[in-house]
């Protein structure tokens, strides 16, 4: 089991208006007691007009979870119709921005170089990248698993000092895992991340490499948090649509004590 605090990170994708959103972030708040947050971190990520809302909630009501957006454009301002700038992610006191996720990468064609320079803009702002990689079923029945996410990290990475890399999260999320039901089993889950945390050290180095957090992402439930939160190298997950019912995701991050809830 890792020794880095874990970080558990709700994407909640294209889904909840704001009042919807608003009454997810208070019953989990609700079901969540101090103890159980003692030893882990918790982000939400709410779709951007949700963001307002959400934080201003979370602000008011201190609740003890970071408000986190899932993408921002790598420009602080310009002529780029319906993009959100970093700049202003920064004003809503966004704690982290999921950068280059499988979505974003497969159905808009987004680059290692636009994911790159996206990861470069969230640091600019002083907040935290969220560094999705992973491979498609394909890839991965080929043999190249390790070859395409070695190069989307080196990629990802591109430009930052040690000491950025080692304050960021990179998430690993199999794309043949996210929505479908199947899950990389923790052995799988803990061979990638390692990967990651390697390559991590080839870029950045040995201290960065120990340093940041490598997170699993791809049909995590409250069934299966426990056993892939036990591997070494897995240090939080990004959970996707179980982050979206509240009683789920609050098991998720009692992963500890409810461990065999499914």
């Amino acid at each position: 089991m890792s020794a880095r605090r874990p970080l558990i990170s709700g994407n909640w994708k294209m889904h909840l208006n704001h009042f919807e959103a608003l009454q997810v972030v208070q019953k989990l708040s609700y079901l969540l007691a101090p103890d159980d947050l003692e030893d882990v971190d918790v982000s939400v990520h709410p779709p951007f007009t949700d963001l307002r809302t959400v934080q201003t909630a979370v602000e008011t009501d201190r609740m003890p979870f970071a408000v986190g957006a899932q993408n921002c454009h790598w420009e602080d301002s310009g002529a780029f119709t319906g993009e959100v700038s970093p700049a202003m992610l920064a004003k809503l006191n966004i704690a982290y921005v999921i950068v280059g996720h499988s979505e974003r990468r497969e159905l808009f064609g987004e680059t290692d170089e636009d994911v790159n320079g996206k990861v470069l803009a969230v640091h600019r702002h002083a907040m935290t990248p969220i560094l999705c990689v992973g491979e498609t079923l394909a890839e991965r029945e080929a043999g190249t698993t390790e070859t395409k996410v070695v190069r989307q990290v080196h990629a990802g990475l591109a430009g930052l000092s040690p000491e950025q890399v080692a304050g960021m999260v990179v998430a690993y999320e199999p794309i043949w895992a996210i929505g479908t039901g199947r899950t990389a089993t923790p052995a799988d889950a803990q061979a990638v991340c390692a990967l990651v945390r390697a390559t991590v050290g080839e870029v950045a180095g040995a201290d960065a490499a120990v340093s940041v957090r490598v997170q699993y992402g791809g049909s995590v439930k409250a069934g299966n948090i426990a056993a892939l939160m036990a591997e070494p190298d897995v240090d939080g997950a990004l959970v996707g649509g179980a982050s979206l019912d509240p009683e789920e995701f609050a098991r998720i991050v009692r992963y500890r004590s409810e461990p065999a809830a499914s």
